[in-house]
C-alpha cells in the first residue's frame, strides 16, 4: 500500500516540472490535514517548492544555469483559481505575453476573476486578481477568453496582418472551430478579427 507521500509525488511527477498546486489538488488521496503535512514534508525534502502560503510547485531546472527556474506565474494563477474555486482569465499585457504577441516580460500579471480582488508577490512579480462580472469570462474554452482579452487589449488599429499571423500560429484547426462557436455572440468587431485568425488557411 502506497503512503500518501508517494501518492502525492506520483501525481506531481505525472503533471511534470512547472506544475503548481495546493492541497485541493490531492483531496481524493486523503484527509486535508494529512495532505497538508505531506506537502510540507515534500517541500522540506526539496522534492517540491513552497511558492506562497499553501501553494507549491514542482520547479523546472536549468542544467545550463545549474539552478531551479522561477515559478511559472500562469501555473500559480491557475493553482490559486482551483484552490478558491474561481474562474479566471488573463487580461491586458498578460494575455498578449501568454500568446507570444508581446515578448516583454511583465512585472505584473493581471487576471480577471469571479472571486475576490487579491494581489500576491512572487519573486518581485505581482500576480493580481480583479473581480469582474461573469460575462467577461463566460466563454466555455480558456482559449476563447484569452484570445478575446488579447484582441481587446490591442484594439482595432493595432491588428494588422503581421499580428493576425502571430495570433494564428497559436491555434490548431480543431481549436479554431471551438473558438468560432464559443465567441459568436461577442462584440462584432472582435468576432470579425477572430474569423480572420481562425478561418483563413494557415501559412
Amino acid at each position: 500500500m502506497q503512503s500518501i507521500d508517494n501518492k502525492i509525488i506520483n501525481r506531481i511527477y505525472g503533471y511534470g516540472r512547472g506544475w503548481a498546486f495546493s492541497k485541493i489538488d490531492f483531496a481524493d488521496l486523503g484527509g486535508s490535514e494529512a495532505i497538508r503535512k505531506s506537502l510540507s514534508r515534500l517541500a522540506q525534502s526539496g522534492k517540491i517548492r513552497r511558492v506562497l502560503r499553501g501553494i507549491y510547485d514542482y520547479p523546472k531546472f536549468s542544467k545550463l544555469l545549474n539552478q531551479q527556474l522561477s515559478p511559472d506565474i500562469q501555473q500559480i494563477a491557475f493553482s490559486l483559481a482551483r484552490k478558491f474555486n474561481w474562474r479566471i482569465v488573463p487580461t491586458g499585457n498578460t494575455a498578449l505575453n501568454l500568446l507570444g504577441i508581446s515578448t516583454q516580460l511583465p512585472g505584473r500579471y493581471i487576471y480577471l476573476c469571479d472571486g475576490e480582488n487579491r494581489i500576491y508577490e512572487i519573486e518581485n512579480i505581482n500576480l493580481e486578481f480583479k473581480k469582474t462580472v461573469l460575462k467577461e469570462i463566460g466563454f466555455k474554452y480558456q482559449e476563447s477568453t484569452l484570445l478575446v482579452q488579447a484582441i481587446k487589449t490591442l484594439g482595432k488599429e493595432q491588428l494588422h496582418d503581421e499580428i493576425i499571423e502571430k495570433f494564428r500560429i497559436n491555434y490548431s484547426d480543431n481549436i479554431c472551430q471551438k473558438i468560432l462557436k464559443d465567441t459568436r455572440l461577442t462584440t462584432t468587431w472582435i468576432y470579425e478579427i477572430i474569423k480572420q485568425i481562425c478561418v483563413q488557411d494557415k501559412i
